[in-house]
């Protein structure tokens, strides 16, 4: 097969469609439906789902929880450093970071809250251009409690708020809307929300279960790498980004065992959890226990799907590798997927869906 241009997954949206805001109500989103066997789309609101769905199925969703990752701090100069959290080391109170202004950061440079309630040291500095960062917390408390205090929600860069981060009753409502309701608070271990999720209610999710729909969870450390855009010219040539993942043993049954309905993944976190573990485990074992991997699988046309056979998901970010993904399955085996993808994405910004992690949801059946 020839090699695909990226520029294939690129296409103009309108500024005034980057979702600012979540909708009112989560499942007041809308909801544009795809039908991959009769080729028809329908436009919906995400209360609608029940109808779509069949006892028997099980979604499969990302129960990872948001840590709000983003420090504001000062340099003893007074000069203003963001540190953003992006995941622990193996010791304690040592994470690795992105730190801003980087050139003015070395190994050795130090910062502190204005709550003088946390400070850091750069002990190293990494190829990728992140910090390994030490951090003294005082109290005897964790650097994940510190943050859930002091620091900002880790809102991707299309969404804008004041340059001081997100104050008062902004901050407090993106601290309950960029998060799903069924997320697990002991798992803070994502800096991007599975934003598939976010449109869940606790009520929908009621509904469905008295349907039949069951769940299945998965949890995916979401990383700062999923808004990575692509930027060689085909897509072979792209470095698909690391993710670690935790898959438990009630869900590698729900995977391998017979299925009554439909394996829908919520969100593409869910699908590149769900393929990467089948793709190292096609068999299943006879004593299976909870297991951990590093997703490092990228997903595009002509692939095939092992484990997921519908997809809600929402609207993706130009020349991204969540867009790849969702082209593939589209049309799994095939590149038909890409020039229909297409036509779904302009369709949607003609009808003004609101896009990306704020925005509107697709389900692809």
């Amino acid at each position: 097969m020839s090699s695909l241009a990226a520029e294939l997954f690129d296409y103009s949206l309108p500024p005034h469609l980057v979702a600012q805001t979540p909708a009112a109500r989560r499942d007041e989103s809308r909801l544009l439906v795809v039908d991959r066997a009769t080729h028809r789309v329908e436009h919906r609101t995400f209360a609608d789902l029940p109808r779509y769905l069949q006892s028997g199925d099980i979604l499969f969703r990302n129960n990872a929880a948001v840590l709000p990752a983003r420090l504001l701090m000062s340099r003893p100069t007074g000069g203003q450093v963001e540190c953003f959290l992006i995941r622990p080391t193996e010791v304690d109170h040592i994470w690795r970071c992105l730190v801003r202004p980087g050139r003015k950061l070395p190994v050795g440079a130090r910062f502190t809250h204005p709550s003088r309630r946390l400070a850091a040291e750069v002990i190293a500095r990494e190829a990728d251009g992140s910090a390994v960062v030490r951090f003294e917390t005082g109290e005897g408390r964790t650097l994940t409690a510190l943050a859930n205090e002091l620091g900002e929600v880790p809102l991707p860069p299309y969404i804008e708020r004041p340059p001081a981060g997100a104050v008062g009753a902004t901050r407090a409502r993106d601290l309950e809307r960029y998060q799903t309701v069924y997320a697990e608070k002991s798992r803070q271990v994502a800096v991007a929300a599975p934003t598939a999720g976010l449109h869940f209610t606790t009520e929908l999710l009621a509904t469905l279960a008295a349907g039949g729909v069951r769940t299945a969870d998965v949890t995916l450390h979401v990383g700062l790498g999923t808004f990575k855009p692509i930027s060689t010219a085909t897509i072979e040539e792209h470095v698909i980004h690391r993710e670690v993942y935790e898959m438990p043993a009630s869900t590698q049954a729900a995977l391998y065992g017979p299925a009554p309905g439909r394996r829908i993944a919520v969100g593409t976190t869910s699908v590149r959890t769900i393929e990467d573990f089948l793709r190292r485990h096609p068999q299943p074992t006879d004593r299976p226990a909870d297991d951990c991997g590093e997703a490092d699988i990228f997903i595009y046309p002509p692939r095939t799907f092992r484990g997921v056979d519908a997809l809600i998901t929402n609207f993706h970010q130009p020349r991204s590798t969540l867009l790849c993904l969702v082209a593939a399955f589209l049309a799994p085996g095939s590149t038909d997927g890409i020039g229909w993808l297409r036509e779904i994405y302009a369709e949607a910004i003609a009808r003004e869906y609101r896009f990306f992690s704020y925005g509107d949801a697709m389900l692809i059946l």
